[in-house]
């Protein structure tokens, strides 16, 4: 997946929202935490989800898996084991065609 695609906003809002109740948390009264009381169930608020986001999880489960969970596993065990090497002209040449590539669709 490249980088400025519209797929990447739903998760930058589920990274926003997550903040957002981890900030609520740190909030609460330090009394209450003290004491061990539970926060009172309040009414639901009522969601909607979109006709986008419907469209995106739509396609996301036609489409199937994104990633090779095997090469996830197989990189996770280099970087633990001090093995992974990464190859920085790789990366700066896909930086390089992203940014051209997102150039050339602005234009």
């Amino acid at each position: 997946m490249k980088i400025g695609q519209g797929i990447d906003v739903p998760a930058a809002l589920n990274a926003a929202l997550l903040k957002k109740a981890d900030q609520d948390k740190e909030a609460a009264p330090a009394s209450m935490a003290e004491k061990g009381a539970r926060a009172i169930p309040t009414a639901g608020a009522q969601v909607s989800v979109s006709t986008l986001a419907r469209t995106l999880e739509q396609n996301d489960r036609a489409v199937g898996s994104d990633f090779d969970s095997k090469k996830v596993a197989d990189i996770k065990a280099a970087i633990k084991n001090g093995t992974f090497k990464i190859n920085p002209e790789a990366i700066a040449d896909k930086m390089l065609d992203n940014a051209q590539e997102m150039l050339s669709v602005t234009r």
